[in-house]
């Protein structure tokens, strides 16, 4: 078992931001009751500046969840209800000719938010699916010939229906690698219902809006923090070794990409901005491991949980001292 010592300077200054975090936590937790480990990991993402995928039953909260995070960071929520017939000028946006000016005019589609829920995102064509390759990869999209920026912020929550359900199109391997983690909210426990049931009641509580508590600009900031939070050498080999890991397991058909090698780093670092640590821990990369992992690894069984839970085991971990 290797060694590491802990860093002594923390290059980012975690303080900063901490009172800002714990706002932004207070505010989701109040609309996603019960569901604290799923909440910190939803923001993790945010931070991490990657795109959530959402594995779960209808009425879970999805939705309620994806306005929560547009209004606290001030922010444009647009959704787009995924359908067979939805076209990718639909999501990305066209050109019309008016016959007024005699000039072609954009029209810009629902990507061009700071949060763009894509409800049921595999129940629409694969076609479809593809125009949001490059708007999550890149941060544009291009019409025409012509690329167009997003705000640096853009945010995806995508939710998809379980794959044997009627009408729905498998993700391929590159738009599932584009996603940073999958979650699966679940239930709530009883008395996290009670409390539902309660606020509901109140008719003037439940119409009200979660406030912003931080603004577009300091969310940019804060995720331009995450890229400097301190990953030791040591560190970043154990993440290779895990990506590695993947690629030589029998039960594993496709390992983890460079690019989703990248997230995964990424979103262990947005972990230990909300830990209060300037650095990374291999127990950072380990506690993310399963979100980012789950959406990305084919494997030859059905029990993929089994298949992250043996390989987690089995690449050993340095540790800090």
């Amino acid at each position: 078992m290797k060694l590491l010592k802990k860093p002594v300077d923390e290059l980012v200054d975690v303080e900063s931001v901490g009172e800002t975090l714990d706002s932004l936590r207070s505010q989701l937790n109040r609309v996603l009751l019960g569901k604290t480990e799923a909440v910190e990991l939803v923001i993790a993402c945010l931070l991490a500046q990657g795109h959530l995928l959402m594995d779960d039953l209808p009425g879970t909260g999805k939705t309620t969840l994806a306005k929560a995070i547009a209004a606290c960071v001030g922010g444009k929520l647009a959704r787009v209800q995924c359908t067979p017939d939805l076209l990718p000028s639909d999501v990305t946006g066209f050109n019309l000719f008016n016959q007024k000016t005699r000039e072609f005019e954009f029209h810009a589609g629902p990507v061009f938010s700071d949060v763009l829920l894509a409800d049921e995102l595999n129940r629409t064509t694969p076609r479809t699916q593809s125009a949001l390759l490059e708007a999550m990869a890149e941060r544009q999209v291009t019409i025409d010939a012509v690329p167009y920026s997003l705000a640096k912020t853009f945010f995806v929550i995508a939710t998809q229906n379980p794959i044997d359900s009627h009408g729905a199109y498998p993700l391929p391997e590159a738009q599932l690698d584009r996603f940073t983690i999958k979650l699966k909210i679940g239930y709530p426990d009883r008395a996290s219902q009670i409390d539902i049931l309660e606020a509901a009641s109140r008719a003037d509580l439940s119409r009200q809006d979660s406030p912003a508590v931080l603004s577009l600009d300091e969310l940019a900031r804060i995720q331009e923090q995450v890229r400097t939070i301190t990953v030791h050498p040591r560190v970043r080999e154990y993440l290779v070794d895990l990506v590695e890991a993947t690629r030589e397991d029998a039960a594993i058909e496709l390992g983890v990409s460079p690019r989703g090698m990248l997230l995964w780093q990424r979103i262990a670092q947005a972990w230990a901005l909300l830990q209060g640590r300037g650095f990374v821990t291999p127990s950072d990369v380990l506690h993310v491991a399963r979100p980012v992992l789950s959406v990305r690894l084919l494997t030859t069984t059905d029990d993929v949980d089994g298949v992250i839970n043996r390989l987690l085991d089995a690449v050993p971990a340095p540790e800090y001292r």
